[in-house]
């Protein structure tokens, strides 16, 4: 308990500092199952998960990536090859509920209707925001729980195949052709030749306070994905607690730089509480900053990578009186509940704080605030006889999500029927492309493809010399 005490003692100052200097608030370091930069022999796939490991800000492999830049440059006749890949993101206000053990997920995460390349799942309150939380040390083991449910409903599921689109830069990049709906199968195989059941690792995992932003790709695409690095930034209690703020999260997936933003900005529904939260847009966007890695010159920005996604409980509501906004709902008037959402006007405003964003067209009922275990609003005439002193809450579609950047095109938006807490989660499926150069026959290419999978007595040569790390070599190359 003292130790505790000592931790909160040392919390409260450095996380004035930062907000002082305008400096991301929390630790770099992240939970992640296995090293980005290493060769496909060090995941051995179809064997058991590896163990979670925590990693420095700089990225899971910083010596591999001092030798690599992020834009290499290539001859100008040498094009590049598009990948399309299906990604899931969703975000859930779990409303501080800790989840039972026997919790099913499979629902959410859409496991038995296809399989997914990437999965980007953020959570907000995973842990009750009171002030032992707020000012203590992050309670991890809620999240790690978290990650233990969902490993087990996306690895749950027998033999799945999994997918991507390949088409050329030139040709590609339009519109939805038929050559691009037809989706070409990469099934994951074993040593026998049969297919294996699905294997998603954990990529990352990083939680502040009740925010928490986990990202899980397939075990066979891992080997793509490098120079991962976290970024919290607090906007809550003296504007620098983590009770609000956000978490975000960038990878490169071959060519192409990646970023996620788990967002909770400010609540409320009263007359300026809209600007509260604009504020906290702003600071995330600005304070968030991600490290430029050994002599590279990476982007630090979250506005600067190629692909951009955020959502959350970005907490903005419908601007009108509480009874209308019942009666529009009852009604399933979405279009005229839209044109008064706050959200939606700072999109489309000129100078609005999400300006430049893009959101899918919201076809579901809004998903906040429920009674928890029901399907009835919160503050409803019917269900709030006999409740003294509860306050009156309008629905609003509270839980969002939005993208923006080139080669991001969204599937589908909905939401999901879990009454775990006061909110519903909210999903988005995207097909997302990603460059990698085309030329595929080079000997670096030979050991991050599938036909390395009959040499690796190779990597297993390169570990027995200890000055020789088999993932630089390779990456080298």
């Amino acid at each position: 308990m003292l130790e505790k005490q000592r931790q909160a003692e040392v919390f409260w100052p450095r996380l004035v500092a930062n907000k002082l200097f305008r400096k991301p608030s929390g630790s770099h370091a992240f939970v992640a199952d296995f090293p980005m930069a290493a060769a496909e022999d060090d995941f051995d796939i179809g064997g058991a998960p590896a163990p979670a490991v925590e990693f420095d800000g700089d990225g899971c492999s910083p010596d591999a990536d001092a030798c690599r830049r992020v834009k290499r440059p290539r001859p100008q006749q040498r094009a590049n090859k598009t990948l399309k890949y299906r990604l899931f993101a969703s975000t859930w206000n779990v409303g501080g509920v800790t989840p039972q053990d026997d919790l099913d997920l499979a629902d959410w995460l859409d496991t038995k209707n296809g399989a997914y390349d990437i999965y980007v799942l953020g959570f907000q309150e995973v842990v009750p925001l009171s002030a032992r939380n707020v000012l203590g040390a992050d309670k991890k083991r809620v999240g790690m729980r978290w990650n233990e449910l969902i490993r087990a409903a996306l690895n749950r599921s027998a033999a799945a195949p999994s997918f991507h689109d390949q088409t050329d830069a030139k040709g590609g990049g339009g519109g939805e052709t038929k050559q691009a709906a037809q989706q070409k199968v990469h099934p994951v195989r074993g040593s026998g030749g049969g297919e294996l059941a699905r294997d998603y690792r954990c990529l990352v995992s990083k939680q502040m306070v009740g925010i928490l932003l986990t990202v899980w790709v397939r075990g066979d695409l891992s080997r793509f994905v490098r120079r991962a690095s976290v970024s919290c930034v607090g906007c809550g209690v003296m504007g620098c607690l983590g009770n609000k703020g956000a978490v975000s999260v960038r990878f490169w997936l071959h060519d192409t730089s990646f970023c996620f933003v788990c967002c909770h900005l400010a609540s409320g529904g009263r007359e300026g509480d809209e600007a509260h939260r604009n504020s906290d847009a702003t600071e995330i966007l600005s304070r968030t900053t991600f490290p430029r890695g050994h002599s590279l010159n990476l982007p630090q920005k979250i506005l600067d990578h190629d692909r951009v996604m955020l959502l959350g409980d970005l907490n903005y509501r419908i601007s009108l009186p509480e009874a209308k906004t019942r009666l529009l709902v009852e009604r399933r008037d979405w279009k005229t509940l839209l044109e008064n959402d706050q959200l939606r006007s700072e999109v489309v405003s000129e100078g609005g704080a999400f300006r430049g964003w893009n959101e899918g067209a919201i076809t579901f009922s809004p998903t906040y605030k429920y009674y928890p275990n029901t399907d009835t609003y919160y503050g409803a005439a019917a269900a709030a006889q006999g409740r003294k002193g509860e306050k009156r809450r309008a629905p609003a579609w509270c839980d969002r999500i939005l993208w923006r950047g080139e080669g991001v095109r969204q599937k589908q938006y909905d939401r999901c029927e879990s009454r775990l807490s006061d909110h519903r989660p909210v999903r988005a499926l995207f097909a997302v492309e990603a460059e990698a150069p085309r030329n595929l026959n080079s000997l670096r290419s030979f050991f991050m493809s599938e036909r390395f999978d009959g040499a690796r007595g190779a990597a297993d040569l390169l570990r027995k010399d200890d000055t020789t790390n088999s993932a630089r070599f390779v990456d080298t190359i």
